[in-house]
């Protein structure tokens, strides 16, 4: 259900922002007291799975239930608990005459221990045979660290009903295994539509049109001022272009040529380094990183010990994101201060057992090669230089740069996001520089000339323009080898996730810095490819659109791209507007007044406090922003940043042992900061 598939995009999204914008209060009653259909006579059995396992809902909705949960069939709703306690998925099947009662009926057979304030409900699209479908998310409190949503769908005059109601850190690391649940979340007997055994059409003028057209729409209406597009074919470039402007209300549009951070999409040239390495016989996959690096280090000695060359950008070690520690703290930060941060941070789950990214680990990944080709050089200019040597030169990536001064100088388009209200504005350029000493994972800049040579050489299994052998293609290939389940139909490899969803395989990796979101993607049976920049935070949700309009516009497919796009534009607004109406801004002088002047915290550093015209700032050194102030459902008060880009970011005030705090957090980690 797209309810879901939204929020597994907030979970594993693969970007450096911070967290999620935080929910809102918005009072609203429980859900009418219907009475819940009368259970079975026989008392509900709880079974612990051993396996992932093909299941159905009480009236026939298939989905698959994860290995190591407990599933508990109860009247008309199927529950699935995870290995921690009290997080929970219910699926639930109801008859009513809309979405509203659906829900409710659907709530009072879930039955929680508590029922939460409704903060908004929002619309979505027909998809994969459901119709009439929404999405309801409930208001919840920073300390309950707890994600509420459901979803309703209809199918042949049944509602099927997914209650999300999860601690926030259980739902991130068991993100791949929520996939698995609702990426076959299907009607009864409901095919979903395959392109397997079909040839992919010509990208003739008109079908280019459909695509350009799609994207120069998106852009209007998303409000993002520059997106650059290429595509190519058959080994031919059949299209490369911008639209918009460069810079917001200038003019000045952008080209091939313009520059865009690219972000996590540098992982996959992090790993063309290692192939390229593991090619020269320097190393193979299966080297022990300690054998290669003797220095490197986990917080976890067994998974240190464990670790293999690829398994350093696999995401598959069980090492959570903690961006949060390069994100704050990273004025004096380098490659070798990046790599012993690594040291300090434990394992969540078990090592290979499921999807778990972390943007330090796929550094280490880069830095591991530098120091293989120049154990003598610093691992940052080392890296830089093989990069340019292995990757760069021989692709013919002549603008390519980790080089920010170089990229701001010549033609580049500059990062955007969207303020409290939803209108566009510059964003927050000043945290991207905290990419450059983990660079192999997401600092590049590039544009679309360069990067669709890349996507050339991957469908040309290593080959360059010429027939010339770049890489072999055993070495390359097994960068897609799937490493860890993202879900049932999609797995990540090494920097590179390749999806099966529509029945034939579509390589693709996203990259999300502020201000900048881009994708790159490959048909490797169909040598079709394409790479789309943006430079702005909405460009997040049009580059998830493009694909599915890319295939449609290829096979012939059902029309949903359009209406994707149309449901995610609704759900953007009205989570902006939801947001919006409990902060108030500029933060109220009480409870500015509950603020100390600094704070500090060992990981994250520290935050000054201050006060001009009449608005709250903090200043984490690094960075600047004015905070908007909220009052929470549980009493307690949460400072929100709202420059674009960084918006969302919350701390909330307490206190501890006779001193002042403020808890920053992300799904996985509390960081609390104390007075001084």
């Amino acid at each position: 259900m797209r309810a879901f598939a939204t929020l597994l995009i907030a979970v594993v999204a693969c970007h450096a922002s911070p967290p999620p914008a935080p929910f809102v209060h918005r009072p609203a009653p429980p859900p009418a007291p219907i009475a819940a259909p009368a259970p079975r006579e026989a008392a509900p059995v709880a079974q612990k799975l051993t396996a992932d396992t093909p299941r159905t809902t009480v009236e026939g909705a298939t989905f698959i239930a994860p290995a190591g949960w407990t599933i508990t069939v109860r009247g008309s709703a199927t529950i699935l608990e995870a290995p921690e306690p009290g997080s929970r998925i219910a699926l639930i099947d109801v008859h009513a005459k809309a979405a509203d009662g659906a829900v409710a009926v659907a709530w009072a057979a879930y039955n929680p221990p508590r029922y939460w304030a409704l903060k908004r409900a929002t619309p979505e699209e027909d998809r994969d045979g459901w119709v009439d479908q929404k999405q309801y998310i409930y208001e919840t409190s920073p300390g309950e660290h707890r994600a509420v949503i459901a979803h309703a769908a209809r199918h042949d005059g049944v509602w099927t009903v997914g209650i999300f109601d999860m601690d926030q850190a259980v739902a991130e690391k068991r993100a791949s295994q929520i996939g698995l649940i609702f990426s076959r979340l299907l009607p009864r007997d409901y095919q979903r539509e395959s392109f397997a055994g079909k040839t992919a059409s010509k990208l003739d003028a008109e079908r280019l049109h459909l695509l350009t057209s799609f994207i120069d729409e998106s852009r209007d209406s998303f409000g993002v001022p520059a997106i650059a597009l290429g595509i190519v074919q058959d080994g031919k470039v059949v299209f490369a272009d911008g639209f918009g402007s460069k810079e917001l209300g200038k003019p000045g549009r952008p080209d091939a040529d313009t520059l865009f951070m690219i972000a996590s999409n540098t992982k996959a040239l992090t790993t063309l380094l290692l192939a390229k390495l593991v090619d020269s016989k320097r190393l193979t996959w299966d080297t022990p990183v300690i054998r290669l690096m003797p220095s490197f280090k986990l917080g976890d000695d067994a998974t240190t010990s464990s670790v293999l060359v690829k398994h350093l950008i696999c995401a598959c070690t069980g090492l959570p994101r903690q961006d949060l520690e390069w994100v704050m703290e990273f004025k004096s930060a380098t490659p070798a201060s990046s790599l012993k941060l690594l040291g300090t941070m434990q394992p969540t789950s078990q090592f290979g057992e499921m999807f778990q990214y972390s943007n330090l680990l796929a550094a280490a990944a880069g830095y591991v090669a530098a120091y293989v080709v120049s154990p003598r050089k610093e691992l940052g200019a080392g890296y830089d230089a093989a990069m340019h040597a292995e990757v760069f030169g021989p692709l013919g990536m002549t603008a390519t740069t980790f080089d920010y001064a170089r990229a701001l100088r010549g033609n580049h388009a500059g990062a955007y996001g969207l303020d409290i209200d939803g209108n566009p504005a510059p964003a927050l350029m000043a945290i991207n520089y905290a990419a450059i000493p983990v660079r192999p994972a997401g600092g590049a800049w590039s544009n679309v000339r360069d990067m669709l040579r890349y996507v050339e050489m991957e469908l040309a299994l290593g080959k360059l323009p010429g027939g010339k052998r770049y890489i072999a293609e055993d070495a390359l290939l097994a960068r897609r080898a799937p490493q860890v389940a993202m879900g049932k139909d999609t797995s990540y490899g090494m920097g590179l996730i390749v999806d099966h969803t529509w029945g034939i395989p579509v390589v693709h990796h996203g990259g999300d810095l502020v201000g900048y979101h881009s994708d790159m993607i490959w048909l490797p049976d169909h040598n079709v490819g394409a790479v789309i920049l943006t430079n702005s935070d909405a460009g997040a949700v049009i580059r998830g659109a493009f694909l599915r309009k890319l295939l449609e516009v290829l096979f012939d497919g059902q029309p949903l791209a359009d209406a994707e796009l149309a449901a995610a534009g609704r759900q953007l607004r009205a989570a902006i507007a939801s947001e919006r109406e409990r902060l108030i801004v500029p933060a109220a002088d009480d409870d500015a007044g509950k603020l100390a002047a600094h704070y500090h915290n060992d990981a994250l550093g520290d935050i000054a406090v201050s006060r001009d015209k009449g608005a709250t700032y903090f200043d984490v050194g690094e960075w600047r922003t004015p905070v908007a102030s909220r009052h929470n459902p549980d009493g307690s008060v949460s400072f929100i940043t709202i420059t674009p880009g960084i918006t969302g970011l919350e701390a909330v005030v307490g206190s501890a042992d006779g001193k002042r705090t403020l808890v920053i957090r992300d799904a996985q980690h509390q960081y609390v900061f104390t007075e001084n």
